[in-house]
């Protein structure tokens, strides 16, 4: 009986001694860095979060990045004041984020910027080839108004589609200059074959 008894306790105390001898997995990553999955996670969340801001609109451009230590850095140009305070408070409700520094620029009031973005608006949007973007709960060309100069913000499905934005812009009254930085979800034949 007592050589059981003995077996009993043993055994426990001989796993909890092999447990602590072998060797703990080591993470190569600096302390409070995270890893692929939590950084992909909180990429996703913070897109969700701004896409839901209810005064998220066309005529704002908002980007992020996120750090490993887990810093969100908000970026881009609104035009209303109370959208950059949204974004930041709506981002450092995430799980993961440590730190938020928002860097987004508030658009100075200008009402010869708002009728400019408006018949931007109308010729990109009101154009034959690119009024399938305007279907989508967030519209993907985002313009950009300031000091009378126009950007062109987002993505779209082709270099052609690119380009008649860039046109349409282009025609607007009063606009000083165009920078176009659509980027383009489909590469064009001549791109496939350069690679």
């Amino acid at each position: 009986m007592k050589k059981s008894v003995r077996a009993f306790f043993a055994l426990p105390l001989i796993f909890c001694m092999a447990a602590l001898a072998s060797p703990a997995p080591q993470d190569n990553q600096p302390s409070g860095a995270l890893d692929q999955k939590s950084l992909a996670r909180i990429y996703k969340e913070v897109r969700h979060q701004l896409v839901l801001l209810p005064y998220y609109n066309v005529f704002d451009n908002l980007a992020y990045k996120v750090d490993p230590d887990g810093t969100v850095t908000l970026l881009g140009q609104v035009v209303n004041p109370t959208l950059k305070s949204d974004a930041g408070n709506a981002v450092k409700g995430i799980e993961g984020v440590e730190r938020v520094v928002n860097n987004i620029e508030v658009l100075p009031n200008s009402p010869n910027d708002d009728r400019i973005r408006r018949a931007t608006y109308r010729a990109i949007y009101g154009n034959p080839q690119l009024s399938q973007y305007q279907l989508r709960a967030v519209p993907p060309i985002h313009i950009i108004v300031k000091n009378g100069n126009i950007t062109l913000e987002g993505a779209v499905a082709t270099e052609m589609d690119k380009t008649v934005a860039g046109i349409k812009a282009n025609g607007v009254s009063g606009a000083f200059s165009v920078t176009n930085n659509l980027a383009v979800d489909q590469p064009s034949k001549d791109d496939k074959k350069k690679k």
